[in-house]
């Protein structure tokens, strides 16, 4: 998968009202090469720049202005997940820098792994090397690095988990 290829694809998305014509905005993706599962509801304002393969599972709802960028890891979202408003999912790093004038050192790519039905909160951001266990909740504005249990409520800068669901 190209990140050119899904560029190509979502200027159409634009032209589409925000809440409707959903087959129309899966099957644009699939033509991407992106796995698009049956039910997936995108907004037209989702932007996906991502070298990597893009999964969503059934029944996934993926909020207004989210964006989805990195490298060239993949970034699966299961079923049944609530993405709000400006969440951000990045799978590229940077290594430090260990000498020259840049503190950004080679580029890397880590994927990204949300589990089914959980809900992310506006404007959180899931940076690549994250897991997400299934039905979980991310709160707005976190800021999520690492692996997290199933049914956890997960907050913060830097993301934690704030207590069990279970």
């Amino acid at each position: 998968m190209k990140s050119w290829i899904y560029s190509a694809i979502l200027p159409l998305f634009a032209i589409l009202p925000a809440t409707r014509f959903f087959g129309v905005k899966r099957a644009l993706l699939r033509c991407a090469g992106a796995d698009i599962a049956a039910e997936v509801k995108l907004v037209s304002s989702v932007r996906v720049y991502l070298g990597g393969k893009l999964t969503i599972g059934k029944g996934s709802w993926i909020g207004h202005q989210t964006l989805i960028v990195g490298g060239k890891s993949d970034v699966t979202i299961g079923e049944e997940v609530d993405i709000a408003p400006r969440v951000l999912m990045a799978t590229g790093h940077h290594e430090i820098a260990t000498s020259g004038r840049k503190a950004a050192g080679p580029g890397y790519s880590l994927p990204v792994k949300i589990g089914d039905g959980c809900w992310i909160g506006a404007n959180a951001t899931i940076l690549g090397g994250s897991t997400i266990g299934d039905a979980s909740i991310v709160a707005a504005n976190a800021m999520v690095k690492g692996d997290f249990p199933a049914k956890s409520l997960i907050g913060g800068c830097p993301a934690r988990v704030i207590r069990s669901l279970a």
